[in-house]
Parts: structure tokens; sequence; C-alpha cells
């Protein structure tokens, strides 16, 4: 199988511009929807998942489940109407569990 797709899922505001680039895109108009499209879409070859901020922190325990995989890597992004701080801080968690500091932002919780 090669994992050579990339998806948007999300509010139809926020992925339509990802659609003029090329990349296949799954609307949600509810936390439900979205998790359905997570756990259908991580069935099949895709290599990359970009999903909203408010759908990916509604679906915490899915993306977790998902990062034990290899793929399809699931990054978080903003909506059309700005950033919530879930999709860096994820990156940020991620980073410091990998190598065991915060390099990013110099930070000790």
């Amino acid at each position: 199988l090669m994992y050579n797709r990339v998806g948007v899922i999300g509010d139809g505001d926020s992925i339509l511009a990802f659609k003029a680039v090329g990349m296949e895109v799954f609307a949600a108009d509810s936390r439900e929807q979205a998790r359905e499209w997570l756990k259908e879409l991580s069935k099949q070859d895709f290599a990359v998942l970009f999903i909203t901020e408010q759908y990916a922190a509604a679906n915490e325990d899915l993306l977790q489940k998902a990062k034990t995989k290899p793929f399809p890597a699931i990054v978080a992004i903003p909506t059309s109407r700005g950033s919530t701080g879930y999709g860096l801080e994820s990156v940020r968690k991620d980073v410091e569990k990998a190598i065991g500091a915060d390099i990013l932002f110099n930070r000790e919780d």
C-alpha cells in the first residue's frame, strides 16, 4: 500500500482552499461527522490528514490512537476563523515527548 494521498477534514469554509491546491477535502459540520471521517480515512492510503483544530480537540482520543501508527500523520490546522492554539501545542508536546525536552519554546511545565 502506497501512502500518497493528502486529505483535509473540517468545516466547509476552512477546507475549500485546500481543494484548490489538489488535496482531497472532507466536509464535516459536527464533531461526530469529523470523527467518522477520521475513522474511515485512517484506514485508507492517506500519508497525511489535516483536521481543523476544533474537530481535532473534540476527537483527542482518536488522534492519540493514530499517533501509534506510521500513517496517516494527522495534523491540526486553524479554521478560517483563526487558531485556538491547539495545533501548535500538540506539536510542542509531540516534540517534547520524542526528545525529552521542550526545544520549541524552552518552557518547563
